[in-house]
């Protein structure tokens, strides 16, 4: 059962049911050991559970801290693709964990990109041709304690800055190798 602060008005549809579906059996993701519960059909909300079991245990029997890290990791970049529709490149480009308290018991993750804040990455992508925004995830237990930050650095470009600036990047790799 889901714990109380997970409960939303947000619902999932057929389409995005399946994407959850598809990505909690992907391998690279599975191997992780957190399981997607929910995804908001405009993509604006994820909910993710971490389980403490034989695959997901340290040395000292507590959450590794590698799960925790790694079953955060393509959410937002994800949430922001699908979110800001074609014409927008997206791409994770850093991320940290800040551990707080030991994971001994099911851990949950809530992620939201609202449309305000959509919409304000979309106008300066937009504006600027690109941007970068910083996105907190907390793992919590049942009750809202923190066990864990991992914060994501994540890149957005119009698809016309991005074709056009990794081409200019390339050109200079070409001219630094004395190939012209």
């Amino acid at each position: 059962m889901k714990p109380e602060f997970l409960r939303t008005e947000k619902k999932e549809s057929f389409r995005s049911w399946l994407f959850r579906t598809a990505m909690n059996w992907y391998p690279m993701y599975f191997g992780t050991g957190g399981k997607i519960l929910f995804w908001a059909r405009d993509h604006s909300e994820l909910h993710i559970r971490l389980r403490l079991n034989p695959w997901t245990y340290n040395y000292v029997g507590t959450i590794f801290g590698g799960s925790l890290f790694s079953a955060a990791d393509p959410f937002y970049m994800l949430m922001l693709l699908r979110g800001l529709g074609p014409g927008f490149v997206v791409w994770d480009k850093a991320a940290s964990i800040r551990f707080k308290r030991p994971g001994r018991q099911t851990l949950y993750a809530l992620f939201r990109v609202s449309e305000t804040d959509r919409a304000a990455i979309r106008a300066e992508a937009l504006d600027k041709g690109e941007t970068t925004r910083d996105f907190l995830i907390r793992w919590v237990d049942k009750s809202g304690v923190v066990h864990a930050e991992v914060t994501r650095h994540c890149y957005i470009a119009t698809q016309a800055f991005y074709q056009q600036k990794k081409g200019e990047t390339q050109q200079a790799r070409l001219r630094v190798r004395g190939i012209d």
